[in-house]
């Protein structure tokens, strides 16, 4: 394994000196190791010699190496390939697992195994290691069922309570079960790595896309479970909440409200010229809104037709109610850095600038009076230097790695991004 620093050791981001070895590919996988590195691992990707990550091919849009979507997941880690199926190859990927602290999978059940790479194998040599498995449909009955992020939307429910209730099932703009298995995975990984830390024991950590969306169906599933009807869909309106939906304005504007209070739908009554609305008992609380939907929508459409969706945006928000015009991606990128939330990062060497790791740290200034949260220099976040390095070419670092993996007690491999790497 690689050196785990001790204690808060000046400079290092959380997961400074974390070995992780990466056997996954395509999303949920790779996510889950880039937020390792993001956070500091030192990830090394195994990759299959000459295609490389099924990902690296899916495009457009292309970058001057790869496709945008491989380099979407992939920051800040070593590549190397290997053939695991040749004999003196698939040695350097088991000295892999047993240095690493973290091993990640998403092959089909008993494919690691076949190579001498499942769990059981590696636990033999390496007993604390937190081996994390990412499977379509789970390890029992489902377990030889491929699992792509589409066909799990469609299966696992998210379809049918997706999009116009006149038209079509609907997928998600992105691939978001792979998305969230992939953060479910993270999850799991960083509470068996806590629990190596009390007990000195690795973990086994399983998750499936499945379940990963299942359990992000949170109020929706609840629902059925307490009555046994499932939910349809309401385009962009919310079963439980009014208004909570896309509202016509002006001529031809759109803007999504959100009241989740009595009290955010009075001041948004007042704002309109409407104040009455809130002391009607069609819409006097947010159960008879509910019920009263559709008059209650007409009423604040024919308000907000005196008006483009830009104004009313800016008057609701001063007024302490939700509401926001529907943006592109790019308009959505730009609000971000407008509001200083540093939304993107440039990773070097000529590759497009990536979205940033979402989380900050801080800590508390004990000299001050009374203590002040500072900016951490642990903190992921792009703004400091050799915090991120770009997503690697294929076999990029092929030869150092297999060199590092046939020496005999080696120094610690450094994170990619650090200036001494090998």
């Amino acid at each position: 394994m690689n050196h785990s620093p001790q204690g808060d050791e000046a400079g290092l981001r959380p997961l400074d000196g974390l070995l992780v070895a990466d056997f996954s590919r395509v999303l949920a996988g790779p996510l889950a190791t880039m937020t390792l590195a993001d956070l500091g691992a030192t990830v090394v990707k195994v990759e299959h010699p000459g295609r490389g990550d099924d990902t690296r091919a899916w495009g457009p849009p292309w970058t001057a190496t790869s496709s945008s979507y491989f380099e979407s997941v992939n920051r800040s880690k070593y590549s190397v390939a290997l053939n695991l199926a040749d004999p003196d190859q698939v040695r350097l990927a088991h000295e892999l697992a047993h240095r690493a602290d973290v091993v990640v999978e998403n092959f089909r059940t008993g494919t690691m195994e076949r190579y001498g790479l499942g769990y059981a194998d590696v636990v033999q040599q390496n007993p604390g290691v937190v081996y994390c498995s990412i499977t379509g449909f789970g390890s029992g009955a489902g377990a030889q069922i491929p699992g792509y992020d589409f066909v799990v939307q469609a299966v696992g429910g998210l379809m049918s309570i997706t999009g116009d209730p006149e038209g079509e099932a609907q997928k998600a703009g992105v691939a978001l079960v792979d998305v969230l298995t992939g953060k479910d995975a993270t999850i799991g990984i960083l509470a068996a790595l806590a629990a190596r830390r009390r007990d000195g024991r690795g973990r086994h950590v399983e998750v499936n896309l499945l379940s990963s969306l299942l359990g992000s169906l949170v109020n929706q599933i609840s629902g059925y479970l307490a009555t046994g009807e499932s939910p349809t869909r309401m385009g962009n309106r919310h079963p439980s909440i009014a208004p909570y939906e896309v509202l016509r304005c002006g001529e031809d504007g759109r803007l999504a409200v959100a009241c989740g209070n009595d009290g955010q739908f009075r001041r948004l009554a007042a704002e309109l010229g409407l104040p009455s609305l809130a002391d009607d008992e069609r819409f006097s609380t947010n159960a008879a809104r509910v019920a009263n939907r559709d008059a209650l929508v007409t009423a604040l459409e024919a308000a907000m037709a005196t008006a483009d969706a830009e104004t009313w945006e800016k008057r609701l928000l001063a007024a302490g109610v939700s509401a926001g015009r529907v943006a592109d991606v790019r308009t959505a990128v730009e609000r971000a850095d407008e509001l200083g939330l540093d939304p993107t990062v440039d990773v070097g060497d000529g590759h497009p600038r990536q979205i940033a790791h979402p989380i900050r740290y801080s800590t508390a200034d004990p000299q001050s009076e009374p203590p002040v949260a500072v900016r951490s220099e642990t903190t992921p976040r792009p703004t400091h230097p050799h915090s991120m390095s770009p997503p690697p070419e294929l076999d990029e670092h092929g030869d150092t790695i297999r060199r590092w993996l046939a020496a005999d007690r080696p120094e610690p491999l450094p994170h990619p991004s650090d200036p001494a790497r090998p």
